[in-house]
């Protein structure tokens, strides 16, 4: 019988490329080039998002 692997649903903002790496066009002295980390605020860098159903519900 095959078995299912759970399917963590990708996020829709980064497209599940959480973390990437912005050159700013500048160099260092060595000659390789300054870059910025930059992370997914939606998903907060996982590159998966929380389905909905998990979510809990405070209040009312």
């Amino acid at each position: 019988m095959p078995q299912h692997a759970q399917n963590k649903r990708v996020c829709r903002d980064c497209d599940g490329f959480a973390t990437v790496a912005i050159t700013t066009g500048t160099r260092h002295p060595n000659g390789t080039r300054a870059t910025l980390r930059v992370t997914c605020s939606t998903c907060k860098g996982t590159g998966h998002t929380v389905p909905v159903a998990s979510l809990t519900r405070a209040g009312r």
